[in-house]
Parts: C-alpha cells; sequence; structure tokens
C-alpha cells in the first residue's frame, strides 16, 4: 500500500473468501480484501465487474452466498447479526445523491442525526450547520436540493453519511453524474476525510480520480481480482495483461471525448 505498514492504522475491513451468486450467476467469485484505518480503497472494473455488489455486500444490502466480512473483527455477515447496528456504522453513498427532495438540505442532515444518533432537535442542528460550513455549504442550509449544483449535492450526500461517524464509508461512483469541473469538489472533500481518519472503499471508473485519492487499487473482472497494489504503482507499473489492457482502453476512451 502506499503507506508503509508500520504507517498502517489498525485493520477496519477484512473481507475473505467471499461469494455472491444471483440463481446460477456467480458475480464474486472469493473476493479478498483488507481496508485499514484512514485509507481509501478504489475499485475499479468493468460495468458488470462486481465493484456495486460487492459494496452492497459489505452493507449488507446483499446476502454474500459465502465467506466473512469483518468490520473491527466481527463477521457482520453472520446471520445472526443485528444488521441495524452494523449499517449505523457504515455510511453508503450512491451516485444518485438519494437525498431527499422535500427537506432542504439542513434537514437532510438532521434527520439521521436526529432519528440514528438520537440527538435532539438543537444539537442536530448546530453539528449539521457545522459540517455544511466545513464543505463550504453554510449559506445553502434551507435550500432545497433542485436548487444545488450536482457537486453541492453530492457533497451534501455525502457529509450526511460522514455525520453519523462511521467506521467505514462506502462512495459508490460518487463523481460518475458529474461535470468534469464539478469532480473536483467531491476529490477535495474525499481528501479531507482521509485527512480526518475516515477509512473509506470506493467504486470509480474514473482513473485520474482513483489515482488522486487511493491509497491502494483493487482491479475486478467477472467478480475476481485480477491484480491490485499501490496507486502510484498500479497506474505506472501494472502487471497483468489484462489490466493493462483494461487501462489502455479507458484512457484511449477518455482521449476521445
Amino acid at each position: 500500500m502506499s503507506q508503509s505498514v508500520d504507517e498502517l492504522g489498525p485493520l477496519i475491513l477484512n473481507v475473505k473468501g467471499v461469494w455472491k451468486s444471483f440463481e446460477d450467476k456467480d458475480v464474486l467469485k472469493g473476493i479478498d480484501l483488507e481496508v485499514y484505518r484512514g485509507q481509501i480503497v478504489a475499485l475499479i472494473g468493468s460495468s458488470g465487474s462486481g465493484k456495486s455488489t460487492l459494496l452492497r455486500s459489505v452493507n449488507l444490502l446483499e446476502e454474500i452466498s459465502d465467506g466473512q466480512i469483518l468490520l473491527n473483527d466481527v463477521d457482520i455477515a453472520d446471520p445472526r447479526i443485528n444488521q441495524d447496528e452494523v449499517r449505523r456504522q457504515i455510511g453508503l453513498v450512491f451516485q444518485a445523491y438519494n437525498l431527499f427532495a422535500h427537506l432542504s438540505i439542513l434537514e437532510n442532515i438532521t434527520l439521521a442525526l436526529r432519528h440514528v444518533q438520537g440527538l435532539d432537535a438543537e444539537e442536530a442542528k448546530t453539528k449539521a450547520l457545522s459540517l455544511l460550513d466545513r464543505i463550504g455549504l453554510l449559506e445553502k442550509a434551507n435550500e432545497y436540493p433542485d436548487k444545488l449544483s450536482g457537486g453541492q449535492q453530492q457533497r451534501t450526500a455525502i457529509m450526511r453519511a460522514v455525520a453519523l461517524n462511521p467506521t467505514l464509508l462506502l462512495l459508490d461512483e460518487v463523481t460518475s453524474a458529474l461535470d468534469p469541473e464539478l469532480v473536483s469538489e467531491v476529490l477535495e472533500l474525499i481528501r479531507d476525510l482521509k485527512a480526518s481518519g475516515t477509512s473509506i472503499l470506493m467504486a470509480t471508473h474514473e482513473l485520474s480520480f482513483a489515482r488522486d485519492v487511493a491509497d491502494w487499487v483493487v482491479f475486478l473482472d467477472g467478480g475476481v481480482i485480477i491484480e491490485e497494489g499501490p496507486a502510484k504503482d498500479f497506474f505506472e507499473n501494472p502487471k497483468m495483461p489484462r489490466t493493462i489492457e483494461f487501462l489502455q482502453r479507458l484512457r484511449r476512451r477518455a482521449g476521445e471525448q
């Protein structure tokens, strides 16, 4: 990883031999993956490679067929686990923002603080305003999502998840619906979260985004990890032919746009 072994924090997420099948189709085939505290791990791969299924499995939105998913050494894939309690420890943000359109962005953040963390209305408002100030959206607190740019909506959605102090933050293609100039806003926020010690597992199809923020990159193809390594080494010196082919294709595509 980009940090040395001594610099890595505690192991937060340990995915061990995870399989996921839908009827007779294997979507994940024995995935092993680790995320350490304060580390950003990026999943890359074509559509259908298993990236989103892996994220959904970690968040218990999908029941795995075999293997273990350890969060702080607790197997959260155990059917006896309290799934609601687990989800309080894991934030998940999708590409479509999923903000409540009928609530202001302040209310979008305070809702979870009140109902999940049990804060009273004033405590929740104080914390939410502080978070909005942190991402430069304090003056937009009473605006509704449709009045915000895509980048502002996505930053709000990420901060809503962060407000609950999750052990692990999952990001599923959070920049794919954004115009290129808005991607930098989200990139800056993710850098800030990393600096504050947030552990992040993210799926992305944008190589520059993964290269700029990730410590460790994992290339999935057909539900199998083909290659992984520190971000700089991965992009500058890929070793597997399938990885080289994938990266070349994406770079050609980016150059054509």
